[in-house]
């Protein structure tokens, strides 16, 4: 059974979302309740489980600039030693 739903938002994320949904070829309710169903889906995967070193490094690299140049320059002085 379907049930109609009203949602507050700001004129341009209306927009946003009506521009979305006909690039997609669907309705702005068909985006919103494929949303939900995925939101749904995550809630439901296994939450993954690491040793509490990895878990303990997860996000210790969050913003910070990644060279890879630099990487293998690391890597090759680290080889030699």
């Amino acid at each position: 059974m379907q049930s109609k739903l009203t949602l507050r938002l700001e004129e341009e994320l209306v927009r946003r979302a009506k521009r979305l949904a006909k690039k997609r070829g669907k309705s702005v309710s068909k985006i919103v309740a494929d949303y939900f169903t995925l939101f749904e889906a995550e809630k439901k995967k296994p939450e993954e489980k690491f040793s509490p070193i990895v878990q303990s490094l997860k996000g210790a690299l969050r913003g910070a600039a990644i060279d890879f140049q630099a990487y293998r320059k690391r890597q090759v002085l680290t080889s030699k030693t």
